[in-house]
């Protein structure tokens, strides 16, 4: 689990909570056709921008904004590592019996041991890099769409209650309920938008750009491990994928061993 999506929408859900209940009356909040002008009508237009089949593939990908799956740069490259040193000295059938966590790069290394082609594998390994990152592309672009949609549909609502606020100005009591319809709308569409869309499809960006790094620096290392190259060369030729800051700190644990 990512600990700070879970802080960040418990978080700010709480904070929007306390504010509510510290009014005179929290239930004046919740409001039907609000909620039906906002979630449903975001819903539906999100649905004509997209195909049928694309839906239901966002909500799995939006799961990797609450999991913390994806493998630490420094990890694979201490795993490529060990496997370089192996089929070094023992050969590359050697890596069959390796335990490899990343299943990305297990496939690679498989199909090196199973005698394909180098150029062979970088094509596989590079369209299935591709193909995936186009998937987590699709399910970020449709939170992004719910973020655009859902505060124009509280605008559209605000103007529903608004144009039934002045067509009965001449009945005080309706005025009430149709202005809550008028603000409430633009709040719902304002909160789906702001704390829970917009971040959900960043912290997708993020997770996407983490894995198209870890695709490239796994296929960067079995193309090494095929062309028979030192170990310690593979590790240092993959240390550019480390932030600074790990990079240095790798390179100054080597110079001390």
């Amino acid at each position: 689990m990512d600990i700070a999506t879970l802080i960040g929408l418990v978080g700010a859900f709480a904070v929007i909570m306390m504010a509510i209940l510290i009014g005179p009356n929290p239930m004046m909040f919740i409001d039907v056709t609000s909620i039906l002008i906002v979630i449903g009508g975001s819903i539906f237009v999100v649905c004509m921008k997209f195909s049928i089949k694309q839906l239901p593939n966002a909500l799995k990908v939006a799961f990797k904004a609450f999991s913390s799956k994806t493998d630490r740069s420094e990890d694979l490259i201490d795993q490529v590592y060990e496997l370089a040193k192996a089929a070094k000295k023992s050969g590359i059938l050697a890596l069959e019996s390796f335990d490899i966590s990343n299943d990305f790069l297990e496939r690679g290394i498989m199909m090196l041991v199973d005698g394909y082609d180098p150029q062979v594998i970088r094509d596989i390994l590079t369209k299935e890099r591709d193909l995936t990152i186009t998937r987590h592309q699709q399910g970020r672009k449709i939170f992004e769409a719910l973020a655009d949609v859902s505060p124009a549909m509280g605008m559209i609502g605000t103007l529903i209650g608004l144009v039934q606020m002045l067509s009965n100005m001449k009945d005080p009591k309706s005025i009430g309920p149709a202005m809550a319809v008028a603000l409430l709308t633009t709040l719902y569409g304002a909160v789906i938008a702001n704390v829970i869309a917009a971040p959900i499809a960043d912290k997708l960006s993020l997770r996407s750009e983490e894995e198209e790094k870890n695709y490239n620096l796994c296929i960067d290392a079995i193309m090494g491990i095929s062309s028979g190259l030192n170990a310690k060369i593979i590790k240092d030729s993959l240390r550019e994928y480390l932030p600074a800051h790990l990079k240095r700190q790798s390179e100054d644990i080597t110079k001390a061993a």
